[in-house]
């Protein structure tokens, strides 16, 4: 048998090389960050012993996992801010749903929330802490609190601002209350629930971090606050950078959401690749 010979063409040799590219630019501006981290307090531009190096940081994880505090903690961590994310997502995805179809509901409920969502959250921590204690309720409670208004103002926006052409035609063909719900109403608030889920994941953080400040015996916060007492920086920087990496997982969840359910969609528009 003659032997084939594949050429590749421009087109093939740029399609290769664009794919590596799209998935390590997003992390070239984190790694050049902690190269010329490592790099300044290498060569003494920085006191190690004010701010340690990464790989210093990397060494006391390593040490944490290995005597289990930080497997443990992390765990911690995540139980509450998936508890408060589901108990607080769920309960706003309910109200935005009930407001969005109802306008008696509406009439009824949508003030009281929206004067309750401009009260930051935050500002409820003596509330909680006089009602609830410093356990693990008052921990759950702050991330579902402060989870539930994002999830419910972009719920009740997108089923609320369903596309009134695309509703009529749907009952000029028959269409019952089921169908128009199911076929057109949710498909086309989808995006912008999914985007309330987004910013939910990233509020969800935000207020665990402040929970577990208070009085608590447990979690990544309750890891930084400890290190801080006893001027432990590396174990202060580690908890900052496992923050940031569950934000960046959460993020990479909402984005596997957008595209399992939106899949339908078409792409948007590049100006330039």
């Amino acid at each position: 048998m003659d032997n084939v010979t594949t050429i590749a063409t421009p087109e093939a040799a740029r399609r290769h090389w664009r794919l590596p590219m799209a998935q390590l630019l997003p992390w070239l501006l984190p790694v050049t960050f902690l190269a010329l981290w490592q790099l300044s307090v290498s060569s003494g531009l920085i006191t190690s012993s004010l701010v340690p190096s990464p790989w210093a940081v990397f060494q006391d994880g390593v040490d944490l996992w290995q005597a289990g505090t930080l497997p443990t903690n992390i765990s911690i961590s995540l139980y509450r801010a998936t508890v408060g994310f589901v108990i607080g997502g769920g309960l706003g995805f309910l109200l935005g749903l009930l407001n969005g179809l109802s306008k008696r509901s509406r009439a009824l409920l949508d003030t009281p929330l929206q004067m309750l969502r401009n009260i930051p959250h935050l500002s409820l921590i003596p509330v909680v802490i006089i009602l609830l204690g410093i356990g693990e309720t008052a921990k759950i409670s702050l991330v579902a609190i402060g989870v539930l208004f994002p999830i419910y103002i972009n719920t009740y926006h997108g089923i609320a601002n369903s596309d009134s052409e695309l509703l009529e035609m749907g009952r000029s063909y028959g269409l019952s209350k089921w169908q128009l719900f199911s076929k057109i109403i949710f498909p086309g608030a989808l995006p912008t629930i999914l985007m309330g889920v987004r910013y939910g994941l990233g509020i969800m953080w935000t207020t665990l971090i402040v929970a577990e400040t208070m009085s608590s015996n447990s979690g990544i916060g309750y890891m930084a606050t400890n290190a801080q007492e006893f001027m432990d920086m590396k174990t202060v920087l580690l908890c900052i950078v496992l923050y940031a990496l569950l934000g960046k997982l959460s993020d990479l969840i909402a984005k596997g959401l957008e595209s399992t359910f939106l899949a339908w969609r078409t792409k948007g528009v590049t100006i330039n690749d």
